[in-house]
């Protein structure tokens, strides 16, 4: 009787290889797509087969993305056999020019590093190219809360520890995690709502500048299928008042960074607005964003402490 074939002699699935790495499927066929890291071999039907040298050359990847590398420069890295990303004439050293890296924690995540370091170096298509993986392989949430916001965090400290030179840093890192943001979902879409109910409203407080946060809840809850209306930076409270009026939305977030641009008064004032014919009035459910309201008076408005929370509290999950 022949012994039957071993899984390196038939090969591997894309699902199977992507449980042994701790990867999602789409991240392999994106790493096919973009970078030729795919099977040599095809077996001529619909399913791809991964072979040992194949398996090397994506478990080398996940090592050297995993230490921060960009994934460019580790998929190159990783075809040539090479655990350590080759350097070209004229390459940055991947040392910061300014003076002193950035405060991050030691229990970050390695692709934080990464990004952190390519901001540092002004690197914007090393940034995209991080925060792009970054979403692909850990999903949204992970993203935003441990990869993202650990580094701009980071840099933020550094530029109020160093006044105005890692600024070009914190604009560069913000402008391409806004951008980020938006290409995970595309253009609004009307998104999934229960019967009757309006759309979920983000705003931040009037005098409020900081929309990131914002942005990420926005992103995560049209990647779920829930409707949305962002309105960004720094709302008048009569404008809020008239769209929250025109919408009947299920929900209103409120950002704040800052405890000076919190105001409770704006948020009983809208949790206090009603519509609807008489007998069947619903008012939103507020949800107040943002460490800005630590502290304040706002009993019995809900107050997330994160992304994930957050979602949790407005698309069930």
């Amino acid at each position: 009787m022949r012994e039957s074939p071993s899984p390196d002699d038939v090969g591997l699935t894309t699902g199977t290889l992507a449980r042994r790495l701790g990867v999602a499927p789409t991240t392999l066929r994106s790493w096919d797509r973009r970078y030729g890291l795919g099977p040599v071999e095809r077996d001529g039907g619909r399913h791809r087969r991964w072979r040992p040298d194949d398996v090397a050359v994506v478990e080398a990847m996940c090592r050297l993305t995993s230490a921060g590398v960009p994934p460019a420069e580790a998929a190159r890295a990783a075809r040539a056999g090479a655990d350590t990303p080759p350097r070209t004439a004229g390459a940055p050293s991947g040392r910061s020019r300014a003076a002193g890296a950035l405060p991050l924690g030691a229990d970050v995540r390695q692709e934080c590093r990464g990004l952190a370091r390519a901001a540092v170096r002004l690197d914007a298509p090393a940034v995209e190219e991080l925060l792009a993986e970054a979403v692909e392989r850990h999903g949204l949430p992970v993203a935003w809360e441990e990869v993202m916001v650990p580094a701009l965090h980071a840099v933020g400290r550094k530029w109020e520890s160093s006044g105005d030179r890692y600024v070009e840093v914190e604009h560069l890192l913000s402008w391409h995690v806004s951008t980020t943001l938006r290409r995970v979902t595309g253009p609004p879409a009307a998104g999934r709502r229960a019967e009757g109910a309006g759309p979920v409203v983000l705003a931040c407080v009037p005098g409020e500048q900081h929309t990131l946060p914002l942005e990420a809840l926005n992103a995560a809850l049209l990647e779920r299928g829930t409707a949305t209306r962002m309105f960004g930076a720094a709302v008048p409270a009569e404008a809020l008042a008239a769209a929250v009026g025109r919408l009947g939305p299920v929900a209103v977030v409120l950002w704040a960074q800052a405890r000076s641009t919190a105001s409770p008064a704006l948020a009983r004032q809208v949790a206090d607005m009603r519509w609807g014919v008489s007998g069947a009035r619903r008012g939103p459910t507020v949800v107040l964003g943002g460490p800005g309201w630590a502290g304040r008076s706002a009993r019995g408005l809900p107050r997330p402490t994160g992304l994930k929370e957050a979602l949790t509290l407005l698309s069930g999950g």
